[in-house]
Parts: structure tokens; sequence; C-alpha cells
């Protein structure tokens, strides 16, 4: 390992007070004990273990060819969507997962229709989106998902279909074997061959509506089994309806219990379904009971089956299946709207389009053909969520468990704020403001229906998930970047209500969880509360941005305000060792102190209980929107530069392996890290590891993140530093970058802006000379307003770093 990376002993005025397993009775911190480190070892050769038996169990691991035994070679994606491979984050070791999935949709839709898989050992869920890659069968195929979260939500109304006149019925799944070789995705599209059963399952989607094509082999009994009362994982169903109408239509509802709708009661889901080939006959099976020609049904356990007629030819019959979170009325009105009398490859061209038109919202041009396959597909994961909640005519459910209709917005949810607002909202800022206002909207709404503001609204509630209020990130920065069409003056009086006093009791959402002992001490005390170092980072990272808001909005008290609470983060900072820790109500720096010591390995939680996912390490760089102040409680300048490349050259290169406690690209507190150079006067640093992370965190196979994609974060990162500029999220600026590509190209609003790379090569990340307009540039940050009407900037870029850095 690189000399850098040599251990160091970390020492408190407190520790060198407390007995220890140290010298002289010195407490030595930085350093693992024999039996932790053997534990440690033990836990991830445990990991490996179970990672490589699911690699023999799974299916071949071979990526996507063009190949004969594809299913429907005649379907085909767009010109942008061939770059993308919507493989890239379905597999890998199952705890860094990117947890995305391949299935059918269209940018932010409510409807994403993808396989379920299930391993060989029976293992369900280990990708949280419902199918892992490493998984060697096909469960069948459902509607609903959250994607690349580490929440297992959704999976209603699980379609199987399958073939012959047997009487043992797949109700709980079809457990098919199916191969890599013989499955294809693009955006909008997803295909597999189920060899065993001769069907070939197709999938497609509108904003609501589920596209199903089976096709049957010659001489077999078409059936499929619709189980109304499916769930992912280890969600639940129940309190399912089913009627068959005499038109052949089926219609029904559930209420699911996930991971995250769980938390508020459940969310109820209602669905209408049509085939394309009159149904030969029908039967319902509730609980263990199947009854032939039964119309209607309710319970918990909940399936229709639906049989056909058999044929000398092969046969394709097409299933639509449309969802509303509001009726039944509803979920048919979003069928007869969105795909009506449409076909398959009708409804296909139309998702092609729509794919296109995002993905064309940025122009590319040079790199390799690795590093455009992987930022088309980190683009394409960018846009799949938030989601559109509301149906067809605006109606939606509210946080206040009561039907509105939207009027002059369209209203998403689903939003992973506390990692979105780090990269993807910032991206929504350039090439989907109107998204991003609505977005803006929606949360206001939330906050007048619900009362707070929300950290990961989903579905019709608050998760409680995560901590903080990322919400004030996201809406600052929009207002900052001149999206202004919505009431800020009401977001700020909805921030303050949160960052200035504790929620009541019994509210629905947590709020800033000790935010009295914040107010009071200028810090969180660990003797009062736990994530005492992560809640006073966070806290503070927010009321910068309010601070900023209120700037703008030219409420000057509050601005200086919240000016000042946005750096208590330095109240934490330990001179001593350089780091910020856990400090008592009495100001009292906690013994405990072990740096490289992660949360996930902190049985019981004596040493990390201050942080939250992730080491004292990681946290250490937490306040990126103050990066000045930061290196003003270092030792030095030089000293600070030398501990943040320490603490990237102890962070081994390559994706998905274990995590450490020093740079872990997954990991949201520290992804901003690599930019803090710049504002060290290192930007020759910020060049060389940002093209590191680019190209050994980043792969294009299904082990391609490094981690939860989180709604987009990951990937929307790749985006932002290989066009060479990033956001400082909940700020106006960008910092700047080596870009990868020789020119690329994007609109903000009606404004375009190019972006050129002289010399642009693999072995040229560093920067020589910065032009914004053909002016020199004498810094390496430019603000939102700089590039707003559009525009060119332009990078000289060269082997070695420039003499003036």
């Amino acid at each position: 390992m690189h000399a850098i990376c040599r251990s160091r002993q970390y020492t408190s005025h407190e520790s060198r007070a407390a007995a220890g397993s140290g010298p002289s009775g010195f407490e030595i911190i930085g350093r693992e004990t024999k039996a932790r480190r053997n534990a440690r070892h033990r836990f991830f050769s445990f990991v490996l273990a179970v990672a490589f038996a699911l690699l023999l169990l799974g299916p071949s691991p071979n990526l996507i060819a063009e190949d004969l035994r594809q299913p429907n070679p005649a379907v085909s994606p767009g010109r942008l969507g061939k770059e993308v491979n919507p493989f890239i984050g379905t597999g890998g070791v199952s705890y860094l997962c990117g947890n995305n999935h391949p299935g059918a949709g269209v940018p932010f839709g409510m409807m994403r229709l993808s396989p379920d898989t299930v391993s060989t050992l029976g293992a369900r869920a280990t990708n949280s989106s419902g199918y892992y890659y490493n998984d060697s069968r096909i469960l069948g195929f459902s509607h609903t998902r959250l994607v690349g979260t580490g929440a297992t939500d959704g999976g209603n109304f699980l379609v199987m279909p399958f073939a012959g006149d047997n009487t043992n019925l797949p109700w709980t799944g079809l457990y098919t074997t199916y191969s890599h070789d013989q499955e294809r995705a693009f955006p909008g599209y997803y295909g597999v061959i189920l060899p065993t059963l001769g069907i070939t399952a197709e999938l497609t989607a509108t904003s609501r509506v589920g596209i199903h094509r089976y096709t049957f082999a010659k001489n077999h009994t078409p059936r499929i089994l619709i189980a109304v009362t499916s769930a992912l994982g280890k969600g639940k169903s129940k309190a399912g309806e089913v009627r068959i109408l005499p038109n052949g239509e089926i219609e029904g509802s559930v209420q699911t219990f996930g991971t995250f709708s769980g938390r508020y009661g459940g969310l109820k889901t209602h669905f209408v379904a049509r085939v394309s080939q009159p149904v030969r006959d029908f039967s319902i099976r509730s609980g263990v009971k199947e009854t032939p020609s039964l119309t209607a049904a309710t319970g918990d356990d909940l399936g229709v089956l639906l049989n056909f007629t058999a044929k000398d030819a092969p046969q394709a019959i097409e299933l639509k299946l449309a969802i509303s979170y509001v009726s039944i009325g509803n979920a048919r009105a979003n069928l007869e709207q969105e795909a009506g009398q449409r076909n398959f490859d009708q409804v296909l061209t139309q998702a092609v389009a729509q794919w296109e038109e995002k993905l064309g919202r940025m122009a590319i041009a040079g790199g390799t053909d690795r590093q455009r396959r992987i930022f088309r597909t980190a683009l394409y994961r960018s846009l799949q969520m938030p989601t559109l909640f509301e149906d067809a005519n605006g109606d939606y459910l509210g946080f206040d468990r009561k039907i509105h209709r939207a009027a002059g917005f369209h209203y998403y949810t689903d939003m992973s704020l506390w990692d979105t607002f780090r990269t993807t909202h910032p991206l929504y800022n350039l090439i989907a403001r109107a998204e991003q206002r609505d977005m803006v909207v929606s949360l206001l709404t939330m906050a007048e229906q619900g009362g707070y503001l929300p950290r990961w609204p989903s579905g019709g509630g608050y998760t409680g998930s995560m901590f903080g209020s990322p919400a004030d990130m996201v809406i600052a920065e929009s207002y900052l970047k001149d999206i202004r069409d919505f009431d800020a003056e009401s977001a700020l009086r909805f921030m303050k209500k949160t960052a200035l006093a504790p929620v009541p009791p019994g509210s629905p959402f947590s709020g800033r969880v000790g935010v009295e002992h914040y107010l009071k001490h200028e810090y969180c005390p660990a003797d009062l509360m736990k994530k005492s170092v992560a809640s006073t980072m966070e806290y503070c990272y927010a009321d910068q941005s309010i601070a900023r808001l209120a700037g703008a909005l030219n409420h000057r008290e509050d601005a200086e305000l919240f000016r000042r609470h946005g750096g208590y983060y330095k109240n934490l900072w330990n001179p001593d060792t350089q780091f910020f820790q856990p400090r008592d109500s009495g100001k009292k720096f906690l013994d405990a102190f072990r740096p490289e010591l992660l949360t996930y390995l902190d049985i019981g939680g004596k040493f990390t209980h201050a942080y939250v996912e992730g080491s004292a390490w990681q946290w250490r760089w937490g306040v990126p929107g103050d990066g000045a102040e930061l290196i003003k409680l270092f030792k030095s300048r030089e000293f600070f530069v030398a501990e943040l490349e320490r603490f990237f050259a102890c962070s081994p290169a390559g994706v998905g392996l274990n995590p450490n406690a020093f740079y872990w690209h997954g990991n949201q507190p520290d992804i901003y890290a690599p930019y803090l150079f710049n504002d060290a006067d290192r930007p020759d640093l910020t060049q060389k590891w940002v093209r590191w992370i680019l190209e050994t965190k980043y792969a294009d196979g299904a082990n391609g993140l490094d981690g939860n994609d989180d709604g987009g974060t990951l990937s929307a990162w790749y985006v932002f530093s290989s066009l060479g500029i990033s956001p400082t999220a909940g700020t106006d600026r960008y910092q700047l970058v080596g870009p990868l590509w020789s020119r690329s190209e994007f609109k903000i609003g009606d404004k375009t802006l190019t972006i050129l790379a002289d010399n642009a090569a693999p072995d040229r990340p560093y920067i020589q000379k910065i032009l914004l307009n053909d002016q020199p540039l004498d810094r390496y940050w430019i603000r939102h307003a700089e590039i707003a009407q559009g525009g060119t900037l332009r990078f000289q870029m060269a082997k070695e770093p420039s003499a003036r850095r």
C-alpha cells in the first residue's frame, strides 16, 4: 500500500487519561485490536464467501451481446439508448449492490415493470429493486419498486406466464431458470426467453401502464397468473380485492406494507388489466382454495388465473395493467388514456422516444466506448426516480391521506433526498428544470399537508429514513439557480420550523432529532443523543443553505442567524486529534475514539455511535459548503492536503470492494471530498483523484457501482464529474475538474452551454488553462450565473499538472 497509508496514532487529553491497551496506559486510537481485526476479517471473509457462492449458483455472468438467442431481435433501442446498459448496478456483492433493475419504464414513471428474481438457495430481493443479476431463477414480473435504494418496497401484481394443462400451479412464483445470454434490455424495454416454459417474455411501459407480451410455443396452452397480493422481499400485501368483469377486464386493489410504506400504515394500490386474446376460462384463488369461474374475492392471499386456447402456431398475448394510488376508476382512465388501443410495439416506440428526448439533453463526443456506455447509463439512472405520483387526470394521494388534484404542476414522490440533494437534484437544476420546479412544489405541498418538509418522502407519507433536513438544500439551491416559480417565502418558513424547534410528540415527521440540544449547546452533545457528530454536520450543512436562501430573499436577520448556526460544526473539532469528535454536554471530548473504525463493524456502537454509515475519517470532510473554513481548522493547509490525500491513497481501487474507513465512493458523506483539494489550492489533486474515481469506481457490467445508487446519486456524480463540473450542493457554485470528453453540450433552459477539452485523452487528466467565453479563468470554480446564459467553457488538458496548479 502507498506509504502515506501507514498507521498513525491519534490521542487526545481524554484518551491519555484513560487506561487502555497502548503503552504507559495510553489508549491507542486509530489502530484495531487483534481481536477486532480478526472479527473484521471473519466478517468480510463470510461476505465474500456468500458472494462467491451466489456467483457460482447464479446464471451465466456473460454480458448481453447481440445474439440470435435473444428475445425478439426485431425491436431496437434509440440511437442514444444503444449506449445504455440497464444491467449496470444490478449485481455484485449483495451488500454493495447498486440495487438497480433492468426493467421497463419511462422517465420518472409510476410504472416500473421488471422481473423479480430468486436465488437457487431461495433468497428473494437480494437486490432491493427485486432483480439480482446473480440470481438463477425468475419468479415473475411485477410493476412497482424503488430504484437504487436500500429499501424494498412495491412488487405489486406479479404476473406469471406459463403453459400446459398441469394442475400444479405456480401461485407463489414461477421459479423458472433463465440465462443472461437470452435476456435483453434497453431504455423502455426488457425481454427474456424462459426456455423451460417455451415462452418469450417482453415488457414495456407508459408512465402508469405496464405492457406485457408473452409469446407461447405452438400447441402450448397459454396461461397467465396475476398474484394480486404480491410484494417484494419480506414485504406484505393485505386486504386484497379482485373482480373479473363481463368484458374480460380484471380489476382490484391491495394494501402493501414494504420497508417504507409500512411506516405510515401501508399504501393502497389499485389496478385494471386487459388481455389481447379471448380468455377460455378463469379461476380465482383465495388462500389455499382455487375456484373456477369465480368472479370476485377478497383476502390476504389472492390470485387470478387466465387460461387461453392453444394454437398450432406460436401466439403472442399482450397484457396491459394500469395502476393508480387513488381508485380503480382512475386506474382504468390511466389505461385508456396512455395505452388504449395501442399495441406493444406502438407503446414501445413511444417509450423509446421519451428516453431519447431525455438522454438527448446532454451530448458528448470523445472518450472510449466504455466511458460513453457508463455515462449514458448514469444519465439514464439519474432520470428514473423520483416518481410521478399523480394520475392522468392530476389526482394524487396526499400526505394528509386525502385525495387532491395537482393544478399547475406535476406531483412527485419517492425522493431519496439525503442522497439525491448532493448530485441528482443539482443535475435537474441544469437539464430538467421544469421537472425540478415541480419536485420543489411537491415538497412544499407535502409540507402543507403533513406539517413539515420531508426528508425521504415515499409513496403517500413520511418514512423517517436517514436524518437531517436535506429538503433545505434542494429548495435553496433551486432558488439560487433561478428556479423561482414556487413560494420561496413559504419554503423558508417551513425550513425555520424544523430548524428552530423539535417536532411535537406524535408528529408523522421526526424532524431534526435533538435540535433542542443543538441550539442550546451549539453542537449535538453525545451524552444526550446518538449520531451526535453526523447530526451536527448535517444540521450545519442545512443551516448554511437556509442562510443563503434567507439572504437571497432579503431576510437579513434570518440569514445572519443561520450563518452562525452553520458554523456550529467547528465546536466538535478536536485540535489534538484533528478530527470531528463526539463531545458531551459538559464540552468534554469522549475518550473512546477510533477514526479508522466503520460504524458497520463497531458492534454496539461504542466507538462510532456519533457517526452514521461511516467512520470519523469519512465525516472529517462533511462540510463541502464551507471548505475554506474547514481547512482553517487543520494545523496547516499543507497538513490538510496531506491528510486528504492519505484519505484517498488508503482507499482500494475497484468497484464493489469491502467498505473501508477511508474514501468509500458508495458513501454519501465523503463523495464531495476530492473537490476539497480545489479549496486548498491543490486543483491538481482534485484532477488526479476525480479521474481515479471515474476510472476505478465505475464499470460497465452488473457490478458497475460502488454501492447503492440511491435514486441516481452515484450515477449523477459520474455525469457531473465526467463533464468537468461538479455542484457544491445547496449553493450556486460548481467546482471544475478535467473533463473526460473532448466536447459536451447541454441546455440550461433554452441556453446552450458547450464544454470543450483541448487535447483530451486518458493520460491527460490535468488542466493547464481554463477559459470561460474565451476569457481566462483564474480559479477552479464558477457560479451558476456565469453559465446560466450558455456560452463556452474551455479546458486545455495536459499530462502533467500546471505550474500554477
